[in-house]
């Protein structure tokens, strides 16, 4: 077995939300995985012996048994930055006007679609607080960044 192949299980059973897959030794729970051929957002919630029971944010509807679930070996988390209070986001902070526009204004998000959840095009202007050098620790302000006029 290679490197490569150790990041992937495949799918023993899908119900709903819930998939189960097997071969998934060295998988973390609340690790991020993608899930089936179109690359399904999941996240492990159960773990015993080499199976993983996911939670996938996505319709599991066309997964069968045998499909991949790729391990990132990373959690689930969030993106924050500026740009976060002016965009409208589903529950895994994908940017639905984004989407829509990539999508050729589908209303639906297509499965499996990969988007970054910040528009890294778009320059700010930061406005540092703190000068090189200061001693600063949790919870000091380094700098501000203007985002709209609400925040």
């Amino acid at each position: 077995i290679t490197m490569a192949e150790k990041k992937f299980g495949t799918i023993y059973k899908v119900a709903g939300p819930l998939v189960v897959a097997d071969k998934m030794a060295g998988a973390r729970m609340y690790e991020l995985v993608r899930v089936g051929w179109d690359k399904l957002v999941g996240e492990i919630i159960k773990l015993e012996g080499d199976t993983a029971s996911i939670q996938c944010y996505e319709d599991t509807s066309g997964l069968t048994i045998g499909d991949p679930v790729l391990r990132t070996g990373a959690p689930l988390s969030v993106t924050l930055g500026p740009g976060i209070m002016s965009t409208i986001y589903d529950g895994i902070q994908r940017p639905l006007e984004r989407i829509a526009k990539e999508s050729g204004g589908n209303i639906f998000v297509p499965k499996g679609v990969e988007v970054t959840s910040l528009d890294d095009s778009i320059q700010w202007e930061f406005q540092p607080k703190a000068n090189i050098g200061d001693l600063i620790s949790g919870g000091d302000i380094v700098g501000t960044v203007y985002e709209n006029k609400l925040f």
